[in-house]
């Protein structure tokens, strides 16, 4: 599902900030930086939807951010939270894929107690950069 909550950044004297969603306690997340804080309140926010979600116990959005009495080192942002796309994301269930190998080279890994599924989920890790 597709959702949109207001969040409230709060600026940190030392730098970075902390990021609450009001419409749903206990979803704090906070960053070194805006951009890092905006990353991390999505995935956050996305996180705490999906567990809800599962228990079909997720409140509405505020309707009026703009009602918010903030600080003067606050703001209000809009986060976008795609629930769907999120699941997909961090679905680490172990899919069954059939790869072809040399038999010589099958051979010398299984002598090695080389453990080829997780040596190829290691590989695609480092090239995939994740």
């Amino acid at each position: 599902m597709y959702y949109v909550y207001a969040t409230i950044f709060t600026q940190n004297p030392n730098g970075g900030y902390l990021v609450k969603v009001p419409d749903l306690p206990g979803c704090v997340t906070g960053g070194s930086d805006l951009e890092e804080s905006m990353k991390m309140v999505k995935d956050a926010l996305c996180g705490c939807l999906c567990v809800l979600e599962d228990k079909n116990q997720y409140p509405q959005p505020t309707t009026q951010p703009n009602n918010f009495i903030l600080q003067e080192n606050q703001f209000v942002a809009l986060i976008e939270a795609d629930t769907t796309k999120h699941r997909i994301e961090h679905d680490n269930r172990a899919v069954r894929k059939n790869v072809s190998l040399p038999a010589w080279l099958s051979a010398k890994a299984e002598q090695s107690n080389i453990n080829c599924s997780q040596l190829l989920q290691e590989a695609l890790r480092e090239r995939l950069g994740v």
